[in-house]
């Protein structure tokens, strides 16, 4: 878990204090929430902590390596109860969670989006996988078989990576005009070729990230409980799953 600001401040003020991983971590994403992940380097990250930039090396190799626990860090914060009984309920609260994660660290997002697929699974940080173990965990408890419940993971995240991306995009030109297509600058669009999008400038302007994830939600695990074939009575613990080949993504 990232320690507070004023926690790290203290520990890092005057060269006090012991330079921990966390702490290193925690000054990270301070630079990255403020400045971006470019604004990241060791120099810098040793005088934010008054320190020798050499000492950092004892935490992070390398940038590279500063960016993948900063990750880590971020994602120690999504909680999967992995024993509750209602599933869809669960992966909504995770949603929830997890938009609200990016919008508190919206510079961390590339971070957790697209800097992964640059990296085979089995050699991602740990902590980054864990709640993909999680979610696993929590629907195959439910009854779900392995396969399905991988692809109930990759729909949700799908959709999230989307929503939070497109959320934090929604940029209009003039932030202070009344009307709706000057203000999203669709006026410059020849109404002949977008009707139904200047149409639509009113809805545009009001988006409503919240509002738009639950509805984005009801209608994915709307989808996933009516296709998906019934998830099986829970096995007791220890019980072996039975083999099912006929279950494919």
């Amino acid at each position: 878990m990232t320690p507070p600001p004023a926690a790290v401040g203290d520990a890092a003020a005057n060269g006090s204090g012991k330079i921990t991983r966390d702490l290193v971590l925690a000054t990270a994403l301070q630079i990255i929430d403020a400045d971006g992940a470019d604004a990241l380097s060791m120099r810098r990250l040793a005088r934010a902590l008054d320190r020798d930039p050499m000492i950092l090396y004892r935490h992070a190799p390398n940038k590279a390596a500063l960016l993948d626990g900063v990750a880590e860090a971020v994602l120690a914060q999504l909680k999967v109860d992995s024993a509750d009984p209602d599933w869809a309920a669960q992966l909504r609260a995770v949603a929830r969670d997890y938009r609200a994660l990016a919008l508190a660290h919206p510079h961390v997002v590339p971070l957790l989006v697209t800097r992964p697929l640059a990296t085979p699974l089995g050699l991602r940080p740990r902590g980054t996988l864990r709640p993909l173990e999680d979610v696993l965990a929590l629907l195959t408890r439910a009854g779900f078989s392995g396969p399905d419940a991988l692809h109930i993971y990759r729909a949700l995240f799908g959709f999230l990576h989307g929503h939070v991306l497109n959320e934090l995009q929604e940029l209009v030109e003039n932030p202070d005009e009344t009307d709706d297509l000057l203000r999203l600058g669709l006026h410059r669009l020849p109404i002949a070729e977008f009707p139904l999008l200047r149409s639509l400038a009113s809805v545009l302007a009001s988006y409503d990230g919240a509002a738009e994830l639950e509805r984005g939600l009801d209608i994915l695990l709307a989808g996933l409980t009516s296709t998906l074939p019934r998830p099986e009575q829970p096995r007791p613990p220890g019980q072996k799953p039975r083999p099912d080949s006929s279950r494919a993504l």
